[in-house]
């Protein structure tokens, strides 16, 4: 791809009237939970105030508003081995509900690809709630539809943790990809008109899930293996055939899944994160590593565009798309928080690609992967 001669500036102000005409839809993010663990108020929704900019926040509404932000889809993540995950993934819902019903002006509760163009026009942003973790469903296929009910339109099928029905990348595998339950889950899913999400599952869950599912799959927030060897990015092979299925992936902003040399600096600590550790433990085990080697280099935007441009490469143009995974952790340098958006598009367009590609990665790709989503839903 050529580079243009736009200007940093010139190029900015060209993403952002770009995001002002097509919708930007951000397919992962984890506010539900930095509340659930703000220390001010913990899980209170009202005492976070999203309406408020405040310093060292990824998210919030004046930053969604700068970012461009017309859809955003929340995690109602658990981390493995809650006491309860069933009822702590309704909890996380739930933060996820009272965000919208507190901020009625700024989020219309979004059920349908339909909503990200009702929102647009109402001047909202459509606030999609997904799960992150199916150990949520504490293996009832029935909790599937309960979720859907309340709103939910992706499940992430594992996280860091290998369960009875699904490996995990970053664990040992145990059941080489699906269980016959993980391939009913999958079924359901497609029945429902639930998006499975492949991210942190194992290569082979990925392969299973993309010969069994009638519904395009979705890749939420992963980046391309060839370029960072991290087992929650994605081979060739994967990409490849998400061509076939209709399905998308969404590169995301994880400084480790975007730079080796990220990568190779945590990969000791990383190495089995199915092993669970305590805070303290971790943060002695981090500051061991500073310790001997210094400060984790860093990843940055042009990496990021890096990922997109390969993912385009393999996956083709109209399979891509942006799930930064904002998770209140470490981020890439120009991408700090959801108002930086534009400047990744900025970057893509001085790089030479062209407004109608870059529409279809805002948005438009994912919009095509869920209306097929719901088409297979009318159809099973």
């Amino acid at each position: 791809m050529p580079t243009s001669s736009l200007s940093s500036a010139r190029a900015l102000d060209q993403a952002r009237a770009l995001l002002d005409r097509v919708p930007l839809i951000d397919g992962h993010n984890d506010l539900a939970w930095i509340i659930r663990r703000d220390p001010r108020a913990p899980g209170d929704v009202g005492a976070y105030a999203l309406e408020k900019r405040r310093p060292k926040r990824e998210s919030d509404i004046p930053r969604l508003r700068e970012g461009k932000v017309s859809a955003q889809f929340w995690a109602a993540f658990i981390p493995s081995g809650v006491p309860h995950p069933a009822r702590t993934t309704l909890e996380q819902i739930e933060i996820i509900r009272r965000m919208n019903a507190l901020h009625p002006a700024d989020f219309l509760p979004a059920l349908r690809s339909t909503d990200v163009a009702r929102a647009r026009r109402e001047g909202r942003i459509a606030s999609f709630i997904a799960v992150e973790n199916g150990e949520g469903l504490e293996n009832s296929l029935a909790l599937l539809g309960s979720f859907h009910a309340l709103g939910v339109r992706y499940l992430t099928l594992c996280h860091n943790d290998t369960l009875d029905w699904v490996d995990s990348a970053t664990d040992l595998p145990r059941h080489g990809g699906l269980t016959a339950f993980g391939r009913d889950v999958v079924r359901e899913m497609n029945r429902l008109g639930m998006m499975v999400d492949l991210s942190h599952t194992t290569t082979a869950v990925m392969h299973q899930a993309l010969s069994l599912s009638v519904a395009p799959v979705a890749i939420t927030h992963s980046n391309a293996r060839a370029l960072c060897d991290h087992p929650r990015n994605t081979p060739d092979d994967v990409l490849i055939r998400l061509r076939h299925n209709g399905g998308i992936i969404m590169a995301t902003f994880v400084p480790d899944f975007t730079n080796q040399a990220v990568r190779d600096w945590w990969r000791p600590l990383e190495e089995g994160l199915g092993r669970r550790r305590s805070a303290a433990e971790w943060d002695a085990l981090v500051a061991a590593r500073e310790a001997q080697l210094g400060p984790s280099p860093v990843a940055t935007l042009s990496q990021v565009c890096d990922h997109l441009e390969y993912l385009i490469d393999r996956a083709g143009i109209e399979h891509v798309g942006i799930g930064s995974d904002f998770y209140g952790g470490i981020t890439p340098e120009g991408l700090h928080d959801v108002s930086r958006f534009p400047h990744l598009f900025a970057e893509m367009l001085r790089r030479g690609w062209s407004e109608a590609d870059l529409a279809l990665v805002a948005g438009g790709n994912f919009l095509r992967a869920f209306r097929g989503v719901e088409r297979a839903a009318g159809e099973t």
